[in-house]
């Protein structure tokens, strides 16, 4: 296994209290697999990545334990982690101008970043330039400051920077929420040839967008309100969903060649819970059409059957 999370908890600290952001949370990722994390905003997504990081110092880490390449990665110790940022596990942050200093050009801010990390920059260089050009960037850009960029140029730099180093787990946020439809394609593209050369082992694409994944991911893991909901081959949530919540996810995607003026799109009625006090049981229990009195005990997150895991009393069953 490249990635293996138990039980991790992790809350944001607030004047009203904890906010339960990740609430026992376990799963595993395999050498080469492309997993997706969909579900909705402040579902947990964007938090269990940064979690697995250590990257916003408002987290508040409960419990848990996360082990990458049989290592035990130390996230709840920062100045630990530093070991392995950028070298082990790395990010694309959400929004690309995030993770560039837009005071440096890119040249020099990717020599800062490698020699910090004990590399002379100067011998890292030539691989730098064969990357840029795998992506379709002159070298021109390294001359220039962040902000002279377009989107999805600063898209790739940004992937290049985070590949450089040939991290074993990448994880890639929201990376494709702010681009075009053709520049998203290209963008995905990168992804999965980025693991096909080697440059990453394991790799972990976060959105909201199953459509995205659909094309990408080797598995889909589904989060509801700081658990997990379902996770199964990409194949198997998109046709053969067992959470009522993955079946309203993916039953809200739009179908090609049908026209929505006769048909409309089906949404999920109803909002998330408060992950500050969340509700007994079945944190999807107030918006599933099937739930019951057994739904009021929290449902264990099993293995259903081979690779396909879910956390529903009523796994499968119609409405």
């Amino acid at each position: 296994m490249s990635l293996s999370v138990s039980d991790l908890r992790v809350y944001y600290r607030t004047l009203a209290g904890d906010v339960k952001a990740l609430d026992g949370v376990t799963f595993s990722v395999a050498d080469k697999e492309i997993m997706g994390l969909a579900g909705e905003s402040g579902c947990g997504k964007s938090t269990l990545g940064n979690s697995l990081i250590r990257l916003d110092g408002r987290m508040k880490y409960v419990a848990g334990r996360v082990d990458l390449d049989g290592n035990d990665v130390p996230i709840w110790n920062s100045p630990e982690m530093v070991h392995f940022r950028f070298m082990e596990v790395s990010i694309i942050p959400q929004y690309a101008m995030s993770a560039m200093n837009p005071t440096r050009k890119i040249g020099q801010m990717i020599a800062e970043l490698v020699d910090s990390r004990g590399v002379r920059h100067g011998e890292i260089w030539p691989e730098l330039l064969r990357r840029l050009d795998l992506v379709g960037l002159d070298p021109k850009v390294l001359k220039l400051y962040p902000i002279e960029l377009s989107g999805g140029m600063r898209q790739r730099v940004v992937m290049v920077i985070s590949t450089l180093m040939n991290p074993s787990l990448l994880i890639a946020d929201e990376i494709t929420s702010a681009l075009d439809v053709s520049t998203q394609r290209a963008v995905a593209e990168t992804l999965v040839s980025f693991r096909d050369r080697g440059f990453v082992r394991s790799m972990i694409v976060i959105t909201h967008d199953v459509s995205i994944l659909y094309q990408i991911a080797d598995s889909i893991l589904v989060m509801y309100a700081g658990k997990l909901a379902e996770k199964a081959a990409t194949n198997t949530i998109i046709e053969r969903p067992l959470h009522p919540y993955t079946r309203a996810l993916v039953g809200s995607l739009p179908e090609v060649g049908v026209r929505y003026a006769d048909k409309k799109l089906s949404g999920i009625p109803g909002s998330p819970p408060s992950l500050l006090k969340p509700p007994r049981g079945c944190r999807f229990r107030a918006r599933c059409p099937l739930a019951t009195d057994k739904c009021l005990e929290e449902p264990p997150f099993v293995e259903s059957s081979k690779d396909h895991w879910v956390a529903c009393w009523r796994a499968g069953e119609d409405a």
